[in-house]
């Protein structure tokens, strides 16, 4: 059916503009614009505002719910000023256990009697890339291993991205021959069988120290991390850091990456005896006093007791699929 236009019955002498031809057929009704002023208060009555223009009004002054504060009745108003006052009130400051010196942990549960009483002696350099969040965790397992270490052999470098700009000790680095990369792939070499084929012995190991998608993040987005030779552990221990759950048995915490690879450049078996001996002291006292044992994601998928449902996402779904078959990711 045509539309037929009408005039709205508005009062007489309104604006010219109310007065004109507004609307369409249909029950009397004021035009659009003064309904929505009638609906929002605070829209300008000298212009027309559509729904774009409502919109971004409503940005500009905060949105509906700032419109909504405004117009909250007095008492609820007069009670918000008063819990806005209690911000105003001191606040006493959370004092922090005291922490030891070095091995960063309370002093109640102080791990140095685990830790040997002089550090290591090796002649590799060892870099760690620690992302930021991992800085901050209770149960990290670095500063453990730097306490094992002496200070001029591991030095720990915290950030996402790093250039040649930002960080001139890690380029110069990176680009030495006998510098070594710990990531896994399909470009990663054994580092067992690099050491007897490569001409030059390695000098320097850089292990990124996060999550498996933080440590991806680093080593992707970062080119410097490409330089060096890529190598990774063939090993079948399993984690003794069970109070983590790992994407797979093969999975091994940084601690453990840093105390097999130095074993092999070493050629020292008790390294790795004497860096694992604090991360198992740690684990036994979380144990003993309410941690459980965190299975790997891959044994809890193939017995069936994946508490969460299967992901919709094709991409996660197939990475479930290949750990439920032990393929390598």
């Amino acid at each position: 059916a045509p539309r037929t236009w009408h005039a709205c019955v508005v009062p007489w002498g309104a604006p010219r503009r109310q007065r004109g031809l507004h609307g369409i057929s249909g029950p009397e009704r004021l035009p659009w614009s003064r309904r929505k002023r009638r609906e929002h208060p605070g829209t300008p009555s000298s212009s027309r505002v559509g729904p774009r223009g409502l919109r971004r009004l409503r940005r500009r002054s905060g949105g509906r719910a700032a419109q909504r504060r405004r117009r909250l009745p007095r008492e609820r108003r007069r009670n918000c000023a008063t819990a806005d006052g209690l911000w105003e009130l001191p606040v006493e400051p959370a004092e922090r256990r005291p922490e030891c010196s070095r091995c960063s942990r309370p002093q109640k549960v102080c791990l140095c009697p685990f830790l040997p009483v002089h550090p290591l002696h090796i002649s590799t350099h060892l870099y760690i890339i620690q992302h930021p969040a991992e800085e901050n965790k209770v149960l990290r397992t670095v500063p453990l291993l730097a306490a094992c270490l002496p200070q001029d052999k591991c030095k720990v470098k915290i950030g996402r991205r790093f250039s040649e700009e930002r960080d001139p000790e890690l380029s110069t680095v990176c680009r030495k021959s006998g510098t070594l990369i710990l990531y896994p792939g399909a470009e990663a070499a054994n580092l067992e069988e690099f050491i007897l084929d490569s001409p030059i012995y390695p000098t320097t190991i850089i292990i990124i120290d996060g999550t498996w998608s933080q440590a991806k993040d680093i080593f992707y987005k970062n080119s410097l991390f490409r330089l060096p030779t890529q190598v990774q552990l063939k090993t079948s221990i399993s984690s003794q850091y069970v109070i983590r759950t790992q994407p797979t048995n093969r999975c091994l915490s940084t601690l453990e990456c840093a105390a097999v690879a130095l074993s092999i450049l070493e050629k020292n078996i008790y390294i790795q005896e004497t860096l694992l001996r604090p991360l198992q002291a740690l684990c036994s006292f979380q144990l003993q006093h309410g941690a459980q044992i965190r299975l790997s994601k891959e044994h809890l998928l193939k017995n069936g007791l994946y508490p969460k449902p299967m992901p919709k996402n094709k991409r996660k779904l197939r990475k479930m699929e290949l750990l439920m078959n032990s393929i390598k990711i």
